[in-house]
């Protein structure tokens, strides 16, 4: 048995390019920076970056390029493959990640592209209008801090 699966989280290093193939479908490339922070033989902390190529086709490339901006985090799963062509009597390759799913994460910006639906049950004030909720499984109190939580202050 053979496997080729590809797993990456990184930032966009371009805004999504989308085109048009012959056939009507969509493709949309863009590339993605990972990096990789290690010590060397001399106890230094060293950063390597890697730049992928990612290619989305069809809906999924659709929805790559209508949501997705440079400097936003995604994860992408998908599998590696390369393509080779001569271009001029010079033969060129490029190995890219064809994606089949892609998870879109926070912009550069520090929002998220998800969003959270509300449903009947939480039609009243929400914990950071009131600070106080009630459990619905005990019925009792909670209370809610006031404050922002930062997540730079949570120590793991």
């Amino acid at each position: 048995m053979y496997l080729n699966k590809a797993f990456i989280i990184g930032n966009l290093t371009r805004d999504p390019e989308l085109k048009a193939l012959p056939s009507g479908s969509k493709v949309c490339s863009f590339g993605v920076a990972t990096n990789r922070i290690y010590k060397d033989k001399d106890g230094n902390k060293q950063e390597m970056v890697e730049f992928h190529n990612i290619s989305a086709f069809s809906k999924l490339g659709e929805l790559a390029g209508q949501y997705l901006k440079k400097g936003q985090q995604v994860l992408v799963e998908g599998r590696i493959q390369t393509r080779s062509w001569e271009t001029n009597g010079e033969k060129k390759s490029r190995t890219e990640i064809i994606a089949d799913n892609i998870q879109f994460g926070t912009k550069s910006s520090g929002t998220t592209t998800s969003t959270a639906s509300k449903t009947s049950a939480d039609t009243a004030k929400s914990p950071t209008e009131d600070a106080t909720a009630t459990s619905e499984s005990s019925g009792e109190k909670i209370d809610y801090p006031s404050e922002e939580i930062n997540p730079d202050d949570i120590p793991f």
